[in-house]
């Protein structure tokens, strides 16, 4: 098939284009290379995939309403992963308009040049963070999520609607992921095993919010990308049970669905920093600190959906994954 990917040099979508290309896909990728962190990281990933002959790249902001048109035209991709958005629940926090432009409005332009170009299949990502207040555990697609507690997680939610709405009146097949704290090797250098990882071996203190007391469920980078795969694979139809009479957040009669990708299995703050010091032969200097605003003490994903409709859970433990990454970042970082 022929796939535009959306954030193409972020740590999701160079990982996602690395593998459709390694299956023989066509892959269009678009990034606007943007400064939120290290640039010269999102360029080593790009180097990876630019010599391979089946990968175009662009320089491209979505929020240019007028160069997503004309690249949706040129291109002619049958299938889209939207990946591009401006991440992170703290930097809303300074920048909330930077979430606007980009995560709104950007992601408006992505469903335009869908609708008007006949896209088969559109995957997009959400965020475990649109579970915002809810303290049910484990997080179910089926559940409300109308009390989100930062402007990130709002975008997010923002993007969900906005997509059924398109599916709805357009017919569009839209695919809604809500990741669950993603980690591996080309992660991202404001998540905290780049931060904790950095620090340790800097002999620097590591903040450790909510006093320890954070629950989070790691997902290892392939465990998301295979999620991601199948998905864009996977064509959603309506579901013929739904109804207003007691709607379901989680499907709808539009080809519309949404999945969680997480691994099922929270693991405490405490217990990942122990693996990490293991990994690294160093014990962290840990200053605890309060809850962060926007922030949540705990995520746990329900994965039933992703087990049922697609044949796939997510398994690699942190005591897996987490070895992996701090090989990458030695080797990377000398």
């Amino acid at each position: 098939m022929k796939i535009l990917v959306t954030g193409s040099a972020g740590f999701i979508g160079a990982a996602l284009c690395e593998r459709l290309l390694a299956r023989g896909d066509e892959v269009v990728g678009i990034d606007n290379l943007n400064a939120y962190y290290d640039v010269s990281l999102k360029k080593a990933r790009l180097t990876r995939l630019t010599p391979h002959p089946q990968f175009r790249s662009y320089v491209l902001d979505i929020v240019d309403r007028n160069g997503m048109a004309e690249l949706f035209g040129r291109e002619r991709p049958q299938r889209v992963m939207h990946l591009a958005a401006q991440a992170g629940v703290r930097y809303s926090l300074k920048n909330p308009y930077a979430y606007v432009d980009s995560n709104l409005f950007g992601f408006m332009n992505v469903l335009e040049g869908c609708r008007h170009n006949d896209i088969e299949n559109l995957v997009f990502a959400s965020s475990s963070s649109v579970y915002g207040a809810n303290t049910k555990m484990p997080f179910s697609v089926h559940d409300n999520v109308d009390h989100p507690v930062s402007l990130y997680a709002a975008t997010k939610k923002a993007n969900e609607l906005m997509a059924h709405t398109y599916s709805h009146l357009y017919q569009l097949p839209c695919i809604g992921l809500r990741f669950f704290t993603v980690y591996g090797p080309w992660g991202r250098p404001d998540m905290s095993l780049f931060l904790f990882t950095r620090n340790i071996l800097e002999g620097k203190p590591i903040e450790v919010f909510n006093y320890g007391n954070h629950r989070r469920d790691f997902t290892y980078i392939t465990d998301i990308v295979e999620g991601v795969i199948r998905c864009i694979d996977t064509v959603p139809e309506g579901n013929r049970a739904w109804t207003g009479d007691a709607p379901d957040p989680g499907t709808s009669n539009a080809p519309y669905r949404l999945y969680n990708i997480g691994n099922n299995n929270p693991v405490h703050l405490m217990r990942f920093i122990e693996v990490l010091e293991t990994c690294l032969g160093k014990v962290a200097e840990r200053k605890l600190l309060p809850l962060q605003p926007g922030d949540v003490p705990d995520t746990y994903a329900d994965v039933d959906d992703l087990v049922q409709d697609l044949g796939y859970r997510p398994s690699t433990t942190v005591e897996e994954g987490v070895p992996r990454f701090v090989e990458w970042y030695k080797d990377f970082y000398g």
